[in-house]
């Protein structure tokens, strides 16, 4: 089970690294959000489409993914159901990130494992928010 090591590191008190994988077919994207992510001290792995993201959970597996919907070779959506099938229902989170705004598909994505979903574009505030919504960051002063 994936969830076994963390929660032993966490009765041991020992702090894990915020780790994330970024799955986008642009270049451009990837790189933005890979900044954005590094300064909440995050460790950033990227994919450029689902195979390559399914593949590299296989190698190990991130806290978050940060996933793309409209991709070549396997879709953000596809990746999803093959990485809850394999890997269960709680990991890694899932934040959908994509232009798609139509409600229907919104809830499609969410009811199949996604926990969170962000529009592009979208900037460090948003994207620190959603974090915090899932935890894993703290909530930004003001809020």
């Amino acid at each position: 089970m994936p969830g076994i090591g963390r929660q032993i590191l966490r009765s041991a008190g020992v702090d894990e690294a915020l780790t994330v994988l970024v799955v986008d077919d642009s270049r451009v994207v990837r790189k933005l959000a890979r900044r954005m992510l590094e300064k909440h001290g995050a460790v950033v792995t990227e994919a450029a489409d689902g195979q390559e993201a399914l593949d590299a959970c296989r190698l190990g597996l991130p806290k978050l993914v940060l996933l793309d919907w409209n991709m070549p070779v396997m879709d953000g959506l596809e990746f999803l159901k093959a990485a809850r099938a394999e890997f269960g229902p709680d990991e890694p989170l899932v934040m959908l990130c994509t232009t798609e705004n139509d409600f229907e598909r919104i809830l499609m994505a969410l009811g199949a494992g996604a926990q969170e979903y962000i529009m592009k574009p979208f900037d460090d505030e948003i994207l620190t928010g959603k974090l915090a919504q899932l935890g894993l960051v703290p909530e930004p002063a003001g809020s």
